[in-house]
C-alpha cells in the first residue's frame, strides 16, 4: 500500500516539474519565424528574437514558443531594428511665422513615427542654441519616440526668412556648449537654407561641430553665383559629415548627376572620402531623374530620411516606407535599404547604442512586410515611378513594448 502511495507522489512530483517546465516564460515577447535583418551583427536570415525587460534577450534560430508570454508569428515578414529617421522636423509649437522652430510646419513625433516603424526620429536644425531648452521640454521629454536634436548654428533656430541669413547669430562656440550639455541627444549641428555668396556659414557650422565632435549637416544650394559642391565635399566638409537633399535638382546648386545622366566622378570620390549622403526626401527634394540614374550607376544614399513637415506628409514622400519602396522598386536590395534606416544612421550620428539586435540592446523593433502589386510612387516634380513591390509596416515595438500593430499580430482574438 505504501509502495502504491509512493508511486503516486513521484508520479505527481515528476508531472508537476514538467508542467512547470513547459510553462517557463524566461522572455516577454517572441518574435517567431521573420527574416532578421541586423547589418552591424551581418544577419540576414529566418530567426527569431526574443524580448526580455525592454532588452533583446536572445535571436537564435529556433526558440521555443512556450519560453514567451506572447509570441508573435513573423513569418513571411523582415524583423529589423527599430527604424531611425535621421532628417526630420519636429519642433511643433504655436509660434506664428517661425517656420520649423516652435511653430506650425513642424509636427509631433509620435503621430508619424510609430506607423512608419520609426523608433527613433532626429530633428535636424529646429532648434539652435537659443531655444534648444524649449524644444526639449516641450516635445523631447514628452514623445514616447525617442527624439534627438542637431542643433541649429543659427542660435534662433529654423524660422526662416531674415534669421537664417543671420551670420552673426551663427556662433560656433555657443553652439558647441548647448550640444556638449546634451550628450548623445544633440548629435549634430545643421546648416540650412543660406542663400548668400559665402563660406562662412559652413565654416561656422564644422567648427561647432569640430568643437563639440559631432557631425554637421549640410542643406546646401541656394546661392548666386552657385558655390561649388566640389569644394564642399572635398575642403569644407569632414569624413562623416552629412550632405542632405542628395537627389535634389534645385536652383542653386548643380546635381550629383548632370545633363548627360551621369555621376559626377567627385560624387564618387567624395563618398569614398566618408561625406554621407542622406536622402532628406522632403517636399522639394527627390527627383527620380536624379535618382534612378545614380542607382543604376551604383551611387546609393548612406541614409534614407523623410525631411518631415507638413510641406511633404501628404506629397511625394509620405512617410518613410513609402521612400524605402522607392529604392526597392530602383533594385536596391532590402537588406542594404534597412542598413540605410537603422545600423548606419546609428553610427552616423554616434549613437550605437541603436539599429542593431545585439543582446542587450534596447528593443526596438520593426517587423515590415514586402507586397507584391501594382503601385506607383512621386517624386517631388509630380512624376511617377511606376512599381511591382511595397514595403508595409507590420508592428513597431519600442524599447520592449507593442506601440503599433496593423494586423493585430500581437493581440489575442476576442472570442478565445
Amino acid at each position: 500500500m505504501k509502495t502504491c502511495k509512493r508511486h503516486w507522489l513521484v508520479t505527481i512530483l515528476c508531472l508537476f516539474i514538467g508542467l512547470s517546465g513547459l510553462t517557463a516564460q524566461n522572455f516577454d515577447i517572441l518574435i517567431k519565424g521573420g527574416k532578421v535583418v541586423d547589418a552591424k551583427n551581418g544577419i540576414d536570415k529566418v530567426m527569431d528574437v526574443a524580448i526580455k525587460d525592454g532588452k533583446i534577450a536572445k535571436v537564435d534560430v529556433n526558440i521555443p514558443q512556450n519560453q514567451a508570454a506572447k509570441v508573435i508569428d513573423a513569418k513571411g515578414l523582415f524583423v529589423s531594428p527599430g527604424l531611425i529617421d535621421i532628417h526630420s522636423h519636429n519642433f511643433h509649437g504655436t509660434e506664428p511665422d517661425a517656420y520649423l522652430s516652435n511653430s506650425f510646419t513642424a509636427l509631433p513625433p509620435d503621430g508619424f513615427s510609430f506607423r512608419s516603424g520609426v523608433t527613433t526620429i532626429v530633428d535636424v536644425g529646429g532648434a539652435g542654441w537659443r531655444n534648444f531648452r524649449i524644444f526639449k521640454e516641450q516635445t523631447i521629454d514628452r514623445s514616447k519616440t525617442r527624439v534627438l536634436s542637431f542643433l541649429n548654428i543659427v542660435g534662433s533656430g529654423m524660422k526662416g526668412g531674415a534669421i537664417e541669413q543671420n551670420i552673426d547669430d551663427m556662433s560656433p562656440k555657443l553652439t558647441a556648449i548647448v550640444a556638449k550639455q546634451h550628450p548623445g541627444v544633440i548629435v549634430g549641428v545643421k546648416l540650412a537654407h543660406y542663400s548668400g555668396f559665402d563660406w562662412t556659414p559652413t565654416e561656422r557650422a564644422v567648427e561647432a561641430g569640430r568643437l563639440a565632435d559631432i557631425p554637421v549637416m549640410i542643406d546646401f544650394g541656394g546661392s548666386d553665383p552657385e558655390l561649388s559642391i566640389e569644394k564642399l565635399f572635398m575642403e569644407k566638409l569632414r569624413p562623416g559629415d552629412i550632405f542632405t537633399h542628395t537627389y535634389a535638382h534645385v536652383n542653386g546648386r548643380i546635381p550629383v548627376v548632370d545633363e548627360q545622366g551621369k555621376v559626377r566622378d567627385f560624387v564618387f570620390a567624395a563618398q569614398k572620402r566618408g561625406i554621407i549622403f542622406d536622402v532628406g526626401h522632403g517636399g522639394g527634394s527627390f527627383v527620380f531623374e536624379q535618382a534612378v540614374p545614380a542607382l543604376q550607376q551604383g551611387f546609393k544614399p548612406n541614409s534614407i530620411s523623410t525631411d518631415l513637415h507638413t510641406g511633404s506628409m501628404n506629397g511625394g514622400m509620405k512617410d518613410i516606407i513609402n521612400i524605402m519602396s522607392k529604392f526597392v522598386n530602383m533594385n536596391m536590395p532590402v537588406n542594404e535599404i534597412i542598413a540605410t534606416v537603422t545600423w548606419n544612421p546609428a553610427q552616423i550620428i554616434k549613437r550605437t547604442d541603436l539599429g542593431h539586435l545585439s543582446v542587450g540592446a534596447v528593443a526596438d523593433v520593426t517587423l515590415l512586410n514586402l507586397r507584391d502589386g501594382d503601385f506607383g510612387y512621386i517624386d517631388t516634380q509630380g512624376k511617377k515611378l511606376k512599381g511591382d513591390k511595397r514595403l508595409e509596416c507590420e508592428m513597431t515595438i519600442r524599447d520592449g513594448k507593442v506601440v503599433y500593430d496593423l494586423n493585430g499580430r500581437g493581440a489575442p482574438v476576442w472570442n478565445e
